[in-house]
């Protein structure tokens, strides 16, 4: 367990190493410093000297990825790779490129909380909902339940999540009036206005994940294991229950760690639409703002989860199943 634990860490360094490098090098690609300015002073109508002391405030005016003036390690410290690219891998984020923005470690602390309201929530109840539906249509196989079941799961993974937004905020908030239509505030009260985005979120999400799950279930009927568990004279439901859902555990954990980054991150279309201050909306800013030490602060630390995501994934499998040997899945 241990080696194979240490040899998926490094395996995760290297990747994330190239996604940082890579992250780096197209950002700065695309812009110069000296364009990153202009950006965010104003466009074309600004002078040198405000170019000059815009990046000297955020650290833009040191060479790129070398300095050829000094040696050693300063060589390479006193570098905007080494302050903007490195200094990611130690948690030290800097302050954005915008006015606005400042320090994004202290941002993204803030902000935090408020997106584990809401999306911690919807990932649990995601995946409790899309496995009932999925195990009552197999129930109900054959029958108009389970055709039209299936039917309802095409119509819904068909529409776009901006359609159910919009419709339910007109409906829940404007004709209903059940919830208000966007905001947020600290506390128990802001319960009020996360339940429409997660009832939202919910249906946007169930047709696609609750007809794939019905389809590993399907599969998994086929198994000799269920014809001996009802050759034993097991109702149905324990065998679906108890059975087939263990032994399609596995899938639908690889399904629901590549959804754990999204429950750190944020919904970013939800929390932009319902005025939500998460990380998804952080970002939405960000990208507004033409704020890219901020946009590159959020892939590296979307590459981080989705890594320890797949690796707390591959350990659950031993418990999942116990026949999984990880030494044999490196």
């Amino acid at each position: 367990m241990l080696s194979f634990v240490l040899r998926r860490l490094g395996y995760g360094l290297l990747i994330l190493i190239g996604v940082n490098l890579l992250t780096f090098f197209l950002f700065f690609t695309v812009n110069t410093p000296d364009d990153m300015a202009r950006l965010n002073i104003g466009g074309k109508r600004v002078t040198p000297d405000q170019i000059e002391k815009w990046k000297h405030e955020r650290g833009y005016d040191k060479p790129l990825y070398r300095n050829d003036a000094q040696s050693g390690a300063a060589q390479f410290t006193e570098t905007i790779f080494w302050e903007r690219s490195v200094s990611l891998f130690t948690l030290n984020f800097g302050r954005g490129d915008s006015d606005s923005s400042g320090d994004i470690g202290s941002q993204i602390a803030l902000r935090m909380g408020v997106s584990l309201q809401l999306a911690l929530p919807i990932f649990g109840l995601q995946l409790l909902a899309s496995t009932v539906f999925a195990l009552v249509l197999v129930f109900f196989r054959g029958t108009r339940i389970d055709t039209w079941g299936v039917v309802l799961c095409v119509v819904m993974l068909s529409i776009s999540s901006l359609f159910y937004i919009l419709v339910g905020q007109v409906l829940m908030a404007r004709v209903l009036k059940w919830a208000p239509i966007s905001g947020y505030v600290e506390g128990w009260s802001a319960l009020r206005f996360l339940l429409l985005p997660m009832a939202l979120s919910l249906l946007a999400r169930l047709g696609g994940e609750a007809r794939f799950y019905r389809a590993l279930f399907i599969e998994e009927l086929g198994r000799d294991y269920v014809r001996t568990a009802r050759a034993k004279g097991l109702p149905e439901s324990i065998v679906l229950g108890r059975h087939v859902l263990r032994n399609a555990l596995i899938p639908i954990l690889t399904n629901a760690g590549a959804y754990i980054p999204a429950v750190f991150l944020g919904s970013l279309v939800f929390e932009g639409f319902f005025g939500i201050p998460g990380l998804g909306s952080y970002v939405i800013d960000a990208i507004g703002a033409q704020d890219f030490a901020i946009v590159r602060t959020m892939v590296f630390l979307g590459a981080v989860l989705t890594i320890a995501s797949y690796l707390l994934v591959d350990i659950a499998y031993t418990w999942v199943d116990p026949r999984v040997r990880l030494g044999a899945m490196s």
